[in-house]
């Protein structure tokens, strides 16, 4: 008859019971570990929802970045302009103070009031 290695029933019920509710235990404690990991992963400080906010803000400014060089090219262009192109200057003098250049005559147009029957 083969030799069984396995121990009596009695030693196994005996010291399974306690070695179950160790076992059992580690489980709980590493799904809680694992859940508090995952938490942490997705709303933490630097989680998910902190890397999307950073990446959102990035974008926001980068967006504000690209709108301050495109002004800033604007205004270089009309700063060159103006010290290169007289044209320009005559134009803005006409424009916004209202200078004419000598011999010019200004004929103001006004819309008569319609006439009454």
């Amino acid at each position: 008859m083969p030799r069984s290695t396995s121990r009596p029933a009695t030693d196994r019920t005996a010291s399974g019971a306690p070695r179950r509710f160790w076992r059992r235990a580690l489980q709980y404690l590493l799904a809680l570990v694992t859940v508090a990991v995952v938490v942490d992963a997705l709303i933490g400080e630097k989680g998910l929802r902190a890397m999307l906010e950073a990446r959102y803000q990035y974008e926001v400014l980068e967006q504000a970045l690209a709108e301050a060089r495109a002004s800033n090219d604007r205004l270089r262009d009309e700063a060159r302009r103006l010290r290169e192109d007289p044209g320009t200057i005559e134009a803005i003098a006409r424009e916004e103070l209202g200078l004419m250049k000598p011999g010019e005559k200004l004929f103001i147009i006004s819309d008569l009031p319609a006439p009454s029957p």
